[in-house]
């Protein structure tokens, strides 16, 4: 029996090439596009490549042809917030008009199914917490606003037409493949879990703390973070409950667990052995204090609970990719 063929947008990517991972894993065919912008093409390892830009409307149009693909999963986009600041016009090139094309792609070839990768940064600075799915989205830079606005272009899609969506709404991704297959890799690196990791194995320069004095228990502020092998599967149940007739649904995926700059700091001290420099720097401004995902939406509506997202695990799955070895027994 053949399988069914979906396909992924930036799959060369960090949680697109885990995701892909997930869907072999769950007997899909993943089929990825990419234009290798931010992406690694070796990353690509479970299904055909395509080089193209999702920009590229009658591109994408083609390969969903070509390999008959029956729903698409979207982790094309540009994701450095500082570099959204900078450069508002490319995120909303590469973002929305990224999606403007796909959904385009997606009427001409009649697929009307669609998992979205979305984000916590269309919340902004929360009002409450934890936060929920009907919490205020206000962001507060233009990588958060291009998210808010692909949600909205694809919600109003489905009420034009048959289509079937779901928008889900990172927090921190991290770690990487339990068994070694892939790891995380940026150019720039922004994310904190491999700043800290690199800090501690010489690889960069002592990790910039910007803020030690929120009021938080120990000054530094609190993310929310998730295990990118479980993040991945999230996709794939999502995807399963579109096929199982849903007509369209956001949900938040985290732990509901927070930890603080310094707690991240402490954990990787204790699994690798190694110090981790650091230097304190003022506050950035825009910088909540804490972001913490309500998650019980995911649990109800895809029987998501996370597998990996212990601070350790999460650790010493990334360690390796920066040439370090975690222990399997440490603990916060």
């Amino acid at each position: 029996m053949s399988r069914a063929a979906v396909l992924v947008t930036g799959g060369a990517g960090f949680v697109g090439s885990h995701a892909c991972l997930q869907l072999e894993d769950a007997g899909y065919l993943p089929v990825v596009i990419d234009n290798l912008r931010t992406g690694n093409r070796d990353a690509v390892k479970w299904g055909p490549f395509e080089q193209q830009d999702v920009r590229d409307t009658e591109a994408v149009a083609a390969v969903i042809r070509k390999y008959r693909c029956a729903a698409v999963m979207h982790f094309a986009a540009a994701a450095y917030v500082g570099e959204s600041v900078a450069n508002p016009g490319l995120y909303y090139d590469l973002n929305c008009g990224g999606m403007i094309s796909l959904l385009k792609a997606m009427q001409s070839t009649g697929v009307g199914t669609l998992v979205f990768s979305s984000s916590c940064a269309t919340y902004g600075v929360p009002d409450t917490l934890p936060i929920t799915e009907t919490s205020r989205q206000n962001p507060v830079n233009p990588y958060g606003h291009s998210k808010l606005m692909c949600e909205q272009m694809i919600r109003d899609q489905a009420a034009a037409g048959d289509m079937q969506f779901a928008l889900l709404r990172y927090f921190n991704a991290c770690g990487a493949d339990p068994e070694g297959r892939l790891f995380e890799r940026h150019d720039p690196e922004t994310h904190l879990i491999p700043l800290v990791l690199m800090a501690a194995a010489g690889m960069a320069p002592p990790l910039q703390v910007f803020g030690t004095d929120y009021n938080t228990p120990d000054g530094t502020c609190i993310r929310d973070y998730i295990h990118v092998a479980d993040l991945a599967r999230a996709h794939v149940l999502a995807l399963r409950r579109l096929q199982g007739g849903s007509s369209g649904f956001a949900v938040n995926l985290g732990t509901g667990t927070g930890h603080s700059i310094k707690g991240i700091i402490q954990a990787a001290e204790a699994a690798t052995g190694r110090p981790v420099p650091w230097h304190a720097q003022a506050r950035r401004p825009g910088d909540p204090p804490e972001l913490v995902a309500d998650t019980s939406l995911a649990a109800k509506l895809l029987g998501f609970r996370p597998q990996h997202s212990s601070l350790p695990e999460i650790i010493r799955h990334a360690a390796p990719g920066f040439g370090l070895e975690a222990r399997h027994d440490a603990c916060l």
